[in-house]
């Protein structure tokens, strides 16, 4: 007996809750396998997934995991993993926005999901902000944010995401995935970006050079004394050599000993 008319109603659904919170599933399993193997490696402990859908990368995540936390919004897809894994003791499913959900209670744990683009920052931000309890974050997302979390001083991807992804992580793009491997396709080309926290911070003050990361970036066209100026002591504004440039020529490092040297 044919399954036709009930697999073509069960993409159209799928679809239909993909356009609805800007959402594209990925259905390739070579590449879901790829990204299992990315967060998990042969095995991790705990695994937060973010956004899980329909499911195609929690099946590979499970078998690579003690325990995977799967967080969903929409209530069609969380009945539906409910059901699909009601007698798997590894899986917990929490029904929550993941902008809402204290990562954090979980303890140490591998983040891992397909983003929708529209908050892809926001989530890569709290993923971060667990610390030391965050093994690492491995994201599919759209592959011009993913050049911008990873770029390099002096290109034309290189800005504040860049700096804020950077002070807390060492940021690799691993591999794209092409428009057709997605239910519904995507206008644009996703990638996989891997994110590992840095052992050590970048500055004592994180909070603090974020925000004067910011101001570097406010005009990204200026430069930093014009940046910088109203904000801090012109004198000492001055006395740096970078003072001249930009913010987008300058590293990391380079920031951060500007910002030790203003704010004292």
């Amino acid at each position: 007996m044919s399954h036709g008319p009930v697999q073509a109603e069960r993409s159209a659904t799928i679809e239909g809750v993909g356009q609805r919170l800007g959402q594209h599933f990925l259905f390739d399993n070579s590449i879901l396998e790829r990204i299992a193997l990315a967060a998990c490696g042969e095995h991790a402990a705990t695994v937060i997934e973010i956004g899980p859908g329909p499911g195609g990368l929690t099946q590979h995540l499970l078998p690579r995991c003690e325990r995977l936390v799967a967080i969903e919004i929409d209530p069609a897809l969380a009945g539906a993993l409910r059901t699909r894994y009601a007698s798997e003791p590894r899986f917990q499913l929490v029904e929550s926005d993941v902008l809402q959900a204290g990562l954090s209670q979980w303890g140490p744990a591998v983040v891992v999901g397909n983003i929708p683009y529209y908050i892809t920052s926001p989530i890569v931000d709290r993923a971060l902000s667990l610390g030391p309890l965050l093994g690492r974050a491995v994201f599919l997302v759209q592959k011009e944010v993913a050049d911008r979390l990873a770029a390099a001083p002096g290109g034309r991807d290189y800005g504040y995401l860049s700096v804020a992804t950077q002070a807390r992580c060492r940021a690799k793009v691993l591999f794209n995935v092409k428009c057709g491997s997605f239910r519904p396709p995507p206008k644009v080309e996703s990638a996989v970006i891997l994110l590992e926290p840095l052992s050590e911070p970048v500055c004592d003050d994180l909070a603090g050079f974020l925000r004067f990361a910011s101001t570097c970036f406010r005009q990204k066209r200026k430069t930093l004394r014009n940046n910088l100026a109203g904000h801090f002591d012109k004198a000492k504004i001055d006395s740096l050599p970078e003072a001249a440039e930009r913010a987008e020529q300058l590293a990391v490092g380079d920031l951060v000993r500007m910002f030790n040297i203003l704010k004292d």
